[in-house]
C-alpha cells in the first residue's frame, strides 16, 4: 500500500543540496523525481528561482519526503523531528556525527539534534527499557541521565537504569 501521509519539506532555496545530504546519509534513499522552476518567472514570490525545485519526492529507508524551494516563506520548526531508531550505539554515533554535520550544537539535547537545514531529529535506541518498564525507579534514574546528555550513550543510560 502507498504511504498515507507523506512529510512536505519546505526550503528556501536548497531542497536539492538537503536531498543529495540526506540520501547520502542514509543507507536505503533514493531521489525519485524532481520538477524545477521553468525559467523567466519575473513577478511574484517566485522570481528569481529558475532551475530550483518546484517539487521532488525522496526516499530515506523506505519513507516518502516531498520537498520544495520555496522561497524565505517559512522556516522548519523543531515542534516537528524525524525519529531514527538506531538499533545500537555504532548505529546511534553514525547517525548523530552525519545529522549533525555543520548543525547548531545548541540544538542537541535529549538525542535530539538540529541538522544544518534547520530540521529536527532524534537519534535514539528503542527506549521503552529505559523509559516505560514497570519500574519507576529505574525508569527515573534513566530519564535523569538522558537529560544530561546531548547524543545519547546507550551504556550511561544502562548504568543509570541498573543504578551501577
Amino acid at each position: 500500500m502507498k504511504q498515507k501521509i507523506t512529510p512536505f519539506l519546505w526550503f528556501d532555496k536548497n531542497a536539492e543540496e538537503a536531498m543529495n545530504f540526506y540520501c547520502g546519509i542514509f543507507k536505503s534513499a533514493s531521489i525519485k523525481s524532481i520538477k524545477r522552476y521553468p525559467s523567466g518567472i519575473t513577478e511574484g514570490p517566485m522570481k528569481n528561482m529558475d532551475g530550483k525545485v518546484l517539487t521532488a519526492v525522496f526516499e530515506l529507508e523506505g519513507q516518502t519526503f516531498m520537498c520544495l524551494d520555496g522561497g524565505p516563506f517559512f522556516k522548519p520548526t523543531g515542534a516537528v523531528s524525524f525519529l531514527v531508531t538506531c538499533k545500537d550505539q555504532a548505529e546511534i554515533d553514525y547517525y548523530w556525527d552525519k545529522l549533525t554535520e555543520s548543525g547548531d550544537p545548541k540544538n542537541q539535547q535529549c538525542g535530539w539534534l538540529m541538522d544544518k537545514f534547520g530540521f529536527s531529529w532524534q537519534v535514539v535506541p528503542g527506549m521503552d527499557k529505559w523509559l516505560n518498564s514497570p519500574d519507576n525507579e529505574a525508569n527515573m534514574r534513566a530519564t535523569q541521565a538522558m537529560l544530561k546528555m546531548k547524543k545519547i550513550i546507550i551504556a550511561d543510560l544502562e548504568k543509570a537504569y541498573e543504578n551501577k
